[in-house]
C-alpha cells in the first residue's frame, strides 16, 4: 500500500506522514529531506549549476535513508547530515537544486527503489503525480501563508535564531511560485488526490482526518 501525501513548504506534511505511519505500523519516507541532503552536498562542495556536470555528481551520491518510529536520520555519503537539512540556507537553495531534471530523476529512481515491496507513507511534492500515480491513497495538505510560515519559523528557532517571520513568508511565497511553476515535476495537486486544509488544525487531527479517510475506505472496500 502506497500512501501519498503532497504539499507545499511548511503545510505539515511530513509531520503528520511521519505519524500517520507510526499509526498504521508502516514505514514513511520523507522526499523533501533526500532533496535537503543533495542541497547540502551542493553547498559543502561549492557547486554551482552554472558549472558542474550535474549527472556526474548525482551518480557520486549514496544516500541512505534509516526510519525509526521517533527519528528519520539521512546519510549523505556516509555521513549523517540529518540535523543541517533544515537550515535556512539550504530551505534558500533547495528549490533551484530539486528543479534539475537529473536530480529529480535520480531521486525519484531512489525513492521507488526504497519503496518497492513495502506499505509505506511518502510525502513530497510530486508523489501522487510522478513518483506514484498509482498509489491507493493520495492526499494534498495545504495551509495559509501566515500559518505555514510560523510552523517553518518555530522549527528553525533550534538551528537559525536569526531568521525573522517576515523573511520566512517571503520565502515561502517565492517557493510556492517557483515549485508550482517549474518545468520539471512541478508542485500539483493530483487531481484524484484528497485536499486537506491545515491552517485550523493540530498535528493531531490532520493524523486523524487521514487514518479516518483511509480506515473507511478499506472498510468499505471489505464489505
Amino acid at each position: 500500500m502506497i500512501i501519498a501525501i503532497d504539499g507545499p513548504a511548511g503545510s505539515g506534511k511530513s509531520t503528520t506522514s511521519k505519524l500517520v505511519a507510526n499509526r498504521l505500523g508502516i514505514s514513511h519516507l520523507d522526499t523533501g529531506s533526500m532533496y535537503r541532503a543533495i542541497t547540502v552536498h551542493f553547498i559543502k562542495n561549492n557547486y554551482s549549476l552554472d558549472n558542474i556536470d550535474v549527472p556526474s555528481v548525482m551518480d557520486s551520491i549514496e544516500l541512505e535513508i534509516l526510519d525509526s518510529s521517533d527519528k528519520e536520520s539521512v546519510f549523505l555519503n556516509g555521513e549523517d547530515v540529518t540535523d543541517r537539512l533544515r537550515s535556512n540556507e539550504v530551505s534558500k537553495l533547495v528549490s533551484d537544486i530539486s528543479s534539475v531534471k537529473e536530480v529529480r530523476a535520480k531521486m525519484v529512481e531512489i525513492q521507488r527503489r526504497i519503496s518497492s515491496n513495502k506499505s509505506i507513507v511518502i510525502d513530497g511534492r510530486d508523489i501522487g503525480t510522478v513518483v506514484f500515480p498509482d498509489a491507493e491513497f493520495k492526499f494534498f495538505i495545504t495551509a495559509s501563508i501566515d500559518s505555514r510560515a510560523k510552523r517553518r519559523f518555530d522549527e528553525l528557532q533550534e538551528s537559525d535564531s536569526n531568521v525573522t517571520l517576515e523573511q520566512i513568508e517571503e520565502e515561502i511565497k517565492s517557493r510556492d511560485h517557483f515549485d508550482s511553476t517549474r518545468e520539471n515535476s512541478p508542485l500539483k495537486k493530483a487531481e484524484d488526490a484528497i485536499t486537506i486544509d491545515t491552517t485550523h488544525l493540530d498535528v493531531s487531527e490532520q493524523v486523524n482526518m487521514i487514518l479516518e479517510i483511509i480506515n473507511n475506505n478499506q472498510e468499505n472496500t471489505n464489505k
